[in-house]
């Protein structure tokens, strides 16, 4: 195989198991290797030191498959691996309150640049890097044959292929077109999904622990649901209890599916409205119209694609923070997330904490939130938790 050779001091995290190489600590290559080819890792000493999928366009040059001296990787690699990742969410995929999960997180998963999700008998895969794309027929196959869905599509249509030096795509690769929506159970909810169109892989699966929390704080709630998407948390508050909801999003069609949504579990008119508009000038219209809620989820797409976009990122979380807690009610709760793995989960509670001191709240938080079980983080790989959640109170 063709070698990449580290600067002299840039194997520390390699030997701590952080499973990328970046293009910044590459001396030199030997070989000639294509995009998504394995090659061996070494350091200025000569030391092996992983054996990772090159990726010549990225600035993630190397995404590490394995630490083991000796491993080959091939299709009994990634079968090992997508067995140990289902295994691993065995407990889930055996219960009957629902039956959607992430089977598959990448990284997390030791098959980088690798997405899985299910929903009931379709499968949605992201093939997002050039070693996940090298193996691609092969992990289709194999995913055929270790789950046996009704259809596998795809969904590798996102901003992170670019960068790969890949082109977007999105289709179905195996079995028969999944329907247009694909109804889903989550601890007595249900929900429709649009997989081919809709965010990520057509949900957000990685709330599903979050919507049940929400629940806890609905009882008898005039709930505000900002960046609502298809209605997920406002149905998740209507279910716990809550006396009315707002959901403002500026999609009209994900609008349309969050009122398929609540007619699907049944949920009066008259407690789930919509609003369709941009979240800041509607809180600020809220505001002015001295309108004031009890419990408000703000559940925003990401601010932060890159390390330049924290300073204005950081901006944009302020804001919508700061007017949430202006129009929070006294001893209300506010549910606020980022889902931008580059906002640090120190620097979302600072951000949060600026915010409620500009609204002269004495906010306290009363609980930490994060993504599903079913999105595991590794140890070694920080980046990997990229959803950070608080509720906090403040009287």
């Amino acid at each position: 195989m063709a070698r990449v050779i580290l600067k002299p001091g840039r194997e520390e995290s390699l030997q701590r198991r952080h499973p990328w190489v970046f293009s910044g600590a590459v001396q030199g290559v030997k070989g000639n290797p294509a995009p998504g080819e394995t090659v061996d890792v070494f350091s200025s000493a000569g030391q092996w030191l992983a054996a990772g999928a090159w990726s010549p366009h990225s600035q993630i040059r190397v995404r590490i498959w394995s630490f083991s001296p000796g491993e080959a990787i091939g299709e009994d690699f990634i079968r090992g691996r997508l067995e140990q990742s289902i295994h691993a969410r065995s407990d889930l995929l055996s219960r009957d309150d629902f039956n959607a999960c992430r089977l598959v997180n990448a990284e997390s998963d030791g098959l980088p640049g690798l997405i899985v999700d299910i929903y009931d008998r379709f499968l949605v895969c992201q093939f997002l890097s050039a070693g996940a794309e090298c193996f691609r027929n092969a992990i289709v196959e194999l995913l055929a044959e270790l789950v046996g869905p009704a259809s596998i599509f795809e969904r590798s249509d996102t901003e992170s292929r670019t960068k790969e030096g890949l082109h977007e795509r999105c289709g179905s690769i195996s079995g028969k077109e999944p329907p247009e929506l694909i109804e889903i159970i989550e601890c007595g909810a249900r929900f429709l999904v649009d997989v081919r169109k809709g965010h990520k892989t057509g949900f957000y699966l990685d709330q599903r622990e979050n919507r049940l929390a929400l629940r806890e704080y609905s009882r008898d709630a005039e709930v505000l649901n900002c960046f609502s998407y298809t209605g997920a948390f406002g149905i998740s508050a209507l279910l716990g209890g809550a006396a009315r909801v707002t959901n403002v999003e500026s999609s009209s069609e994900a609008l349309a599916l969050a009122g398929k949504n609540s007619a699907h579990n049944g949920v009066p008119g008259n407690a789930f409205q919509s609003v369709e508009g941009d979240v800041f000038h509607c809180l600020r219209d809220f505001r002015d119209r001295g309108l004031t809620f009890d419990l408000i989820v703000l559940d925003p797409p990401k601010f932060a694609a890159s390390a330049s976009q924290i300073v204005p990122a950081s901006r944009g979380y302020k804001d919508i923070n700061l007017l949430a807690f202006k129009l929070l009610n006294p001893g209300g709760t506010l549910f606020t997330f980022s889902c931008s793995g580059h906002i640090s989960p120190a620097l979302f509670q600072k951000i949060v904490a600026d915010a409620a001191l500009d609204a002269r709240r004495d906010a306290r938080i009363i609980r930490y939130l994060g993504q599903a079980s079913d999105h595991p983080i590794a140890l070694s790989f920080p980046e990997g938790q990229y959803l950070k959640g608080l509720v906090c109170t403040a009287p």
